[in-house]
């Protein structure tokens, strides 16, 4: 078992076997390296400007595959076996890059603060988009760019930056780094697991990394106390918060089995660890309604991060992903030292933040059945903006339209109590009723008087109440347009 981190930043080794491992990847780069570029702002993983490129490999092995995240709620253990690209790593022999020059030239900076940020998230679409010689658009941009804020520019400024990149002068990270000694370096260790103990300030720190369910079952028995991380996309805010300060880490991000996706012609099986960037890609086809709420996690930052098992476990009534799997009635399976078990997703959740998972147990698997040819299925996600937002209310509406009847009628929503709830009355007065206006005007009458929300700073009850019975009246338009939309 190995005791320290490897990695690499801007091409150089750096091994960590001290209480550094639980920093941030920005406070490393920041604090240990001076590589100031890389700006600590919200701390949160919302604005961007911590951006930095990170180079795993390939799942074929071979090469490395860069994606950019934010780095200050990564933390550092998460980078093991992983090259980072900051923003001073994309100058070569002290010239400027075709990014940064174009940034420049068409005045996409004015305090500068957020620049590196943009630069780094730019480089990371061209980087995605190598050899295919096509310049960014416009869409392109604000969607690979959603997660990275200014306030000075307006934005127009560096849409034009993007687009004016000839992709054919921008270098490939692999072709500005020798890549070689890394691979090398990371394909030695790759089934190796990881312990790092260290004392600071009298406080015992300890991290690992296994490699295998087996093992972090092992571990999570033996330290129940442990904070799991999958992308600590919440738990690096929660950290950086202050609100918790964990001695101890179970990392699962090292364990190939959790990140594996399987879709046959009828289920689609997502490994506790498969993060959101992957799914996106995997059901774009298959599920268009949930690559459309998918694509709306956080940022592309966040979703190379965040995973499936971490949004599940972390139980939030407002969690986008949890109306799908409630109306196509999701399994999901558990692992503990008594072995596997599969719980049905609407008994996995008890109640606010209570769930079916004993402290010796993770999430592995969930299980979903695909919704058959003929079905139909809509999701919503209503937030004030489109992009970076809580949502205020989440809806699955599902059912088979048979002879122009509704039959086999599920409905969920979130954001309108202690967990995502399903509609048992609105199901029953659905069921046999014919697929027309006024039945699905009665289902959101109904929807909304069965529902029993709470008011936040995103919405008061009468507004959320409004919005169920609201998104039926919506679903049916839509069904009217595509009337088997089924996925």
């Amino acid at each position: 078992m190995r005791n320290r981190l490897l990695f690499y930043v801007n091409g150089r080794r750096h091994e960590v076997e001290d209480s550094r491992a639980t920093w941030t990847l920005a406070e490393f780069l920041r604090q240990q390296e001076r590589l100031v570029g890389t700006k600590i702002v919200c701390a949160e993983g919302d604005c961007g400007s911590c951006s930095v490129l990170v180079g795993r490999r390939a799942a074929a092995g071979g090469q490395l595959v860069y994606h950019t995240i934010d780095s200050c709620i990564a933390l550092l253990f998460q980078l093991d076996l992983c090259h980072v690209v900051t923003v001073e790593g994309l100058r070569r022999s002290g010239a400027l890059s075709p990014v940064q020059d174009a940034m420049i030239r068409c005045h996409g900076s004015q305090c500068g603060f957020c620049t590196p940020g943009f630069v780094v998230a730019l480089h990371g679409l061209l980087e995605e988009q190598a050899g295919n010689g096509c310049r960014l658009t416009e869409p392109q941009l604000r969607t690979g760019l959603s997660g990275n804020l200014c306030r000075c520019t307006g934005y127009v400024q560096i849409l034009e930056a993007g687009k004016s990149v000839d992709p054919a002068r921008v270098a490939r990270l692999a072709d500005m780094f020798d890549e070689r000694e890394m691979l090398a370096a990371f394909a030695a260790l790759t089934r190796e697991p990881v312990r790092v103990a260290a004392r600071h300030d009298g406080v015992q720190t300890l991290v690992c990394l296994p490699r295998t369910i087996a093992q972090a079952v092992a571990f999570r028995a033996a330290h129940p106390e442990a904070k799991i991380v999958n992308g600590a996309t919440d738990v690096g805010v929660q950290r950086n918060l202050g609100r918790i300060d964990p001695a101890r880490f179970l990392y699962l991000g090292a364990v190939e089995e959790l990140r594996q996706i399987e879709l046959s012609d009828d289920a689609l099986t997502l490994g506790g660890g498969a993060a959101w960037s992957e799914i996106e890609r995997t059901v774009e086809r298959v599920l268009p309604e949930y690559w459309r709420i998918v694509t709306r996690f956080g940022s592309p930052q966040i979703r190379r991060l965040a995973t499936i098992g971490g949004n599940f476990a972390n139980a939030s009534p407002i969690a986008d992903s949890l109306p799908f799997h409630y109306v196509m009635e999701s399994q999901i399976e558990l692992a503990g030292p008594r072995g596997r078990r599969c719980v049905p997703i609407a008994e996995f959740y008890r109640g606010y933040k209570q769930l079916d998972l004993a402290a010796d147990e993770l999430i592995t698997r969930i299980h979903t059945p695909l919704p058959a040819p003929g079905y139909a299925l809509k999701l919503y996600k209503v937030t004030k903006r489109r992009d970076m937002d809580i949502s205020t209310v989440t809806a699955g509406i599902r059912f088979r339209p048979v002879d122009g009847m509704l039959q086999e009628v599920r409905f969920a929503v979130g954001g309108v109590g202690p967990t995502v709830v399903r509609l048992p009355r609105a199901e029953a007065y659905a069921a046999g009723r014919p697929l027309d206006a006024s039945t699905f005007r009665k289902i959101g009458q109904i929807a909304r008087g069965e529902i029993r929300p709470l008011a936040d700073v995103r919405g008061g009850i009468p507004y959320r109440r409004k919005l169920v019975e609201n998104l039926f009246v919506k679903a049916f338009h839509e069904l009217s347009l595509e009337p088997l939309a089924a996925g």
